[in-house]
């Protein structure tokens, strides 16, 4: 089919839109891809349906190939299994929820194991009709505070979502790898640079869990990884390198903690200042840096239906508390840092002078960095204001009431396997791999017989894929300051014709040459409007498709030229057989 620029639904934008953070945003829009309509949401106009109805396709392929059956569940969904499964509560804001007439209440889907879980139970009954793995490609919703940069992050987007169920672990292991390694053939199909990564599975549940993530300085996942080794992981999911245990003589040999007036020192630098005019004799011949130090950082937590409770965290002075490693840790509970009337509500919290013994003297469940091992000597809170204590042992003085995976990950710290020092990078998370276990088939019972006549309990695992995402993703990692340049699995043509000149011969044979290529089974669109050349060009670079011919002077000379979009290699074409010629370019 051939498809002409004069009567193709489309408008190009010269300018960038005015709230467009990143290249795909921008250039999607510009290149009359999609259009926003509002916050997070985006209508698909023409090409950019082309574009997303093809890696749909690829991923449907995939998918088939591993045996995976497509069925569809509608968006808008009952409450009544959410509820069994508490995803109703732990989602909290990010979930629409709406009733319709009756009061009933409904949610748009974020995602569906509730109902995947169900429809087995209510489908199977032995395990004769084991393993079995479903998935749709549909609509998701989840309501984003803040959504940005496009449909990178939307409050509605498609995605694959697939399930398999098994009778035992070691089936459920083998459906894990099948997806993975569809995966990876997606992604290579579809031209992503992409690293695979150690992940947590936060409200979806399960153990086994990684991401696949795209490399891309815009992403909004960090991860780290050991080059000695391989090892890599997100940031959420990297266990803390615990330093070597100190013997118990050492620790019983220290010298007790001594409190000591400090003055005004509320923060870790005045009080790291405080310390190296002290000439204390613990850090004799050596600075005090803020790694010396213990930072207890307040908060509330509260679990699911439960009520708020005071929580304290204590981590190196020179570490941060990571936003994304505490919600990854205290999931499904939400947190929020303690305010000012908070902490008049508890006078014996002394702000900037929070202690160990202060906290555990009054019940506040309190944990620590994994660095903050028994025998480990800090300068902290003595819970008065103007003072802190100096050498309090941990294990000896204090003894937490657990650990917690809360501070930061810095480049250069130890690789959990110990091969090395890790490095950091962004990237885009584009798929995510579970080992979900029994906890949706546990929430509804989903029994079958077993092959000695007793019940059975399924084990899933949980796979998805972004695929709107992908587009935007793919648009991240194949642009210039021209435009778009997209691989030829994607693209929205195979070959983009120009019409450089107003000959009336080179119109006819630009069109003759078109019918040729769309005979020899090539997608092909046509600029034949009535425009400058220049603007005909501006627009065939911002589109991307991967091949552009033109017809223009050389047309009376017997030769048209064909540009490659990616390499901007050129080179002439006899008439006669350009389009074999182009149709061998295409490979």
């Amino acid at each position: 089919m051939i498809t002409r620029m004069s009567e193709l639904f489309l408008r190009t934008l010269r300018d960038d839109p005015a709230d467009a953070e990143v290249a795909s945003h921008k250039l999607l829009i510009r290149a009359g891809y999609v259009r926003p309509v509002g916050p997070g949401l985006y209508s698909w106009l023409p090409l950019g349906l082309k574009v997303l109805r093809k890696i749909e396709a690829i991923v449907r392929e995939e998918m088939n190939a591993i045996g995976g059956q497509e069925i569809l569940f509608p968006a808008l969904l009952p409450r009544a299994p959410y509820e069994e499964t508490n995803r109703w509560t732990e989602y909290g804001d990010a979930l629409f929820r709406l009733k319709d007439r009756r009061g009933n209440d409904y949610l748009l889907g974020p995602t569906h194991e509730e109902f995947f879980a169900l429809t087995v139970k209510g489908e199977y009954s032995s395990y004769k009709d084991f393993p079995v793995i479903l998935y749709q490609i549909q609509n998701k919703y989840r309501d984003e505070a803040r959504p940005r940069a496009g449909i990178l992050r939307g409050r509605e987007f498609l995605m694959k979502d697939s399930y398999s169920f098994d009778i035992d672990d070691d089936g459920l292991k083998t459906a894990y790898h099948a997806h993975r390694e569809a995966y990876q053939r997606i992604f290579g199909r579809l031209h992503v640079r992409y690293v695979i990564v150690s992940a947590v599975s936060g409200a979806m549940g399960g153990s086994a869990s990684e991401e696949f993530l795209a490399e891309s300085e815009v992403g909004e996942d960090t991860y780290v990884r050991c080059l000695q080794s391989g090892y890599a992981a997100n940031v959420e999911a990297v266990v803390t390198a615990i330093p070597d245990p100190i013997p118990a003589e050492r620790i019983a040999a220290l010298p007790e903690p001594v409190v000591h007036d400090t003055g005004d020192t509320p923060t870790i630098a005045t009080l790291v200042d405080w310390a190296n005019g002290a000439s204390l004799p613990q850090f004799a011949g050596r600075d005090v840096t803020a790694a010396d130090t213990l930072k207890n950082v307040l908060m509330k937590v509260r679990q699911p239906g439960g009520d708020w409770e005071l929580l304290a965290i204590g981590v190196p002075g020179d570490r941060e508390v990571d936003d994304k490693r505490l919600g990854a840790a205290l999931e499904p509970a939400e947190y929020a840092m303690l305010d000012d009337a908070d902490f008049d509500r508890h006078p014996f919290l002394v702000k900037g002078y929070i202690g160990p013994k202060g906290l555990l003297a009054n019940g506040v469940r309190y944990l620590v960095d994994p660095r903050i091992v028994d025998g480990t000597t800090w300068i902290t809170g003595a819970d008065e204001k103007g003072k802190h204590v100096v050498g309090l042992a941990a294990g000896r003085d204090f003894t937490p009431d657990g650990t917690i995976e809360a501070a930061e990950v810095r480049e250069g710290d130890p690789s959990p396997d110990g091969a090395g020092p890790l490095v950091a990078a962004r990237g885009i998370e584009i798929g995510h791999v579970f080992q979900l276990g029994r906890k949706y088939t546990d929430a509804f019972t989903a029994d079958v017989l077993g092959e000695n006549g007793k019940p059975v309990r399924p084990t899933m695992g949980s796979y998805g894929i972004g695929v709107s995402r992908l587009v935007a993703v793919i648009a991240e990692q194949q642009h210039d300051e021209l435009g778009l340049r997209w691989p030829s699995t994607v693209s929205p043509f195979d070959v983009h014709v120009v019409i450089a000149n107003k000959d009336s011969d080179a119109r006819t044979g630009a069109t003759e040459l078109v019918s040729e290529l769309d005979r020899l089974g090539a997608d092909v669109v046509l600029d034949d409007r009535q425009a400058s050349p220049g603007v005909k060009f501006k627009d065939a670079e911002l589109l991307g498709v991967p091949w552009i011919v033109v017809v223009g002077r050389g047309w009376a000379d017997g030769v048209v030229e064909l540009r490659n979009r990616f390499s901007g290699e050129k080179r002439e074409l006899a008439v006669e057989s350009a389009a074999a010629d182009i149709l061998a370019a295409l490979g």
